[in-house]
């Protein structure tokens, strides 16, 4: 029977269990799901997992998953950017479907099996160092951004040559000073006439917003300070997302078990915490607590732990919000991935219509960049593809600004635009960068 009458729900992830990591078992279950996935084909318009494996079975001898070699079935396995969006949104068969189906976590433990081998591509290990890099990258800002700017022909190929990074792709300038090095004279101070003062909330910068881009985390601390809340900001660690895309599950269990350490006696005295970044907030809400199901510290933060838009909304509910500004601005919103995977709703669109005047409207489609997936030579060109239906839906009614919670989403996109003959807005930025500025902030 298509379907299933229960509420979709996640397995917690065996990583430390032993036959987890068995080649054959894992192969099996590749070729078992492959196979469902094959006379289903829901997924065939979402990431290139899927046509990659659909070509493969109909180019196949007997049109069947047993005719594919071990390198067609790890092909499907290196395409897929763990967005989760065959998961939430297309797959009849996720549990507690009999078929037991979670396709991302399966591609998941491949690559854990990989990376358990040694087999991760060294660029790959050391792109997931991020504190480590964005340390580097910010001690020497200028010739980093220098050297990494699209279009330096001297810099560019060498760096495509050497690390398969394609020499198109966008990749984030460093900032000077890290945002948590600067927050103690930049946290406004709250305000105590605005209907959230009580609250307080301690801002997660992840890597990007700390090393990369403080635009969204300086909107957001004046908004909502702005509305009475005590805000810090924070950056104990990088909440693992990129070692989790390679398959190191210790190292995000590592990660998992340090954060959540540090925010446990924050949250105790009553801090929220909001992440800048969906992704982190799909880490600390959602994945840690499949890894680390029995630490009592990562199972609290999950439950304290908001999202930057649904978090706004969810104040404007209970406590009100200071009165905003009308703006009269079309405001195409892209819903990026891993906010979607959070099982929030489109919260940026909600945070967006307490704006008198404003006119969000909806993309519900990846932008094809998949953390660093999209910037590698092999990728690029696959990244832009993929993208090209968002890029398309945001631009279709030239609206005033496009927005996109996920940081690295709107660089590509604006890549994508451009790259189809659109012309690209200066900026695709976070929705609590439009808020701060409704409110003259």
């Amino acid at each position: 029977m298509e379907g299933s009458l229960g509420a979709p729900t996640r397995h917690v992830i065996p990583w430390q269990d032993e036959s987890w990591y068995d080649a054959a078992a894992l192969e099996t279950e590749l070729r078992r799901v492959y196979d469902i996935c094959h006379g289903c084909r829901r997924c065939f318009n979402l990431c290139d997992s899927f046509p990659i494996l659909f070509d493969a079975i109909d180019e196949s001898p007997n049109e069947a998953v047993d005719d594919l070699s071990a390198g067609q079935l790890k092909a499907v396995v290196d395409a897929c950017t763990l967005c989760d969006m065959c998961f939430m949104t297309k797959c009849p068969y996720v549990p507690p479907h009999s078929f037991d189906l979670d396709f991302p976590h399966l591609m998941l433990r491949a690559r854990a099996v990989e990376n358990r081998k040694g087999q991760t591509p060294f660029i790959d290990t050391q792109l997931a160092e991020m504190d480590r890099n964005g340390r580097l990258g910010s001690v020497a800002a200028g010739l980093a951004n220098w050297a990494t700017r699209e279009g330096n022909s001297l810099t560019r190929p060498a760096i495509e040559a050497v690390a398969g990074i394609d020499r198109r792709a966008h990749l984030p300038p460093f900032l000077e000073t890290p945002l948590v090095n600067r927050a103690a004279g930049m946290v406004p101070p709250p305000n105590p006439d605005g209907p959230a003062f009580g609250r307080r909330a301690v801002v997660y910068a992840g890597c990007h917003d700390n090393f990369n881009d403080d635009t969204p985390g300086l909107a957001l601390i004046k908004v909502l300070a702005h509305n009475g809340v005590q805000v810090r900001i924070e950056h104990p660690d990088c909440c693992g997302m990129p070692k989790f895309e390679n398959g190191d599950l210790p190292g995000v269990a590592s990660a998992a078990e340090r954060i959540s350490a540090f925010f446990a006696p924050l949250v105790e005295a009553g801090w929220d915490v909001v992440p800048l970044t969906t992704s982190c907030a799909l880490m600390l809400k959602f994945e840690w607590p499949l890894i680390a199901p029995d630490n009592a510290a990562v199972k609290r933060l999950s439950e304290h732990t908001f999202d930057v838009s649904e978090y706004v909304v969810a104040l404007s509910k209970q406590t009100g919000l200071v009165p905003i500004a009308p703006m009269t601005k079309s405001i195409a919103v892209h819903f990026a991935c891993h906010a979607r995977a959070q099982n929030m709703g489109p919260k940026a669109m909600e945070m967006l219509r307490l704006i008198p005047e404003a006119k969000p409207a909806l993309t519900e489609r990846c932008s094809g960049h998949g953390g660093k997936w999209g910037i590698f030579k092999q990728n690029f060109d696959r990244a832009v593809k993929v993208g090209r239906p968002a890029a398309r839906n945001l631009t279709k009614d030239q609206p005033d600004l496009i927005v996109s919670e996920c940081p690295l989403a709107g660089p590509h996109l604006k890549q994508v635009i451009a790259s189809s003959g659109g012309e690209a807005p200066a900026r695709i930025g976070h929705p609590i960068e439009v808020l701060a500025k409704a409110y003259g902030l």
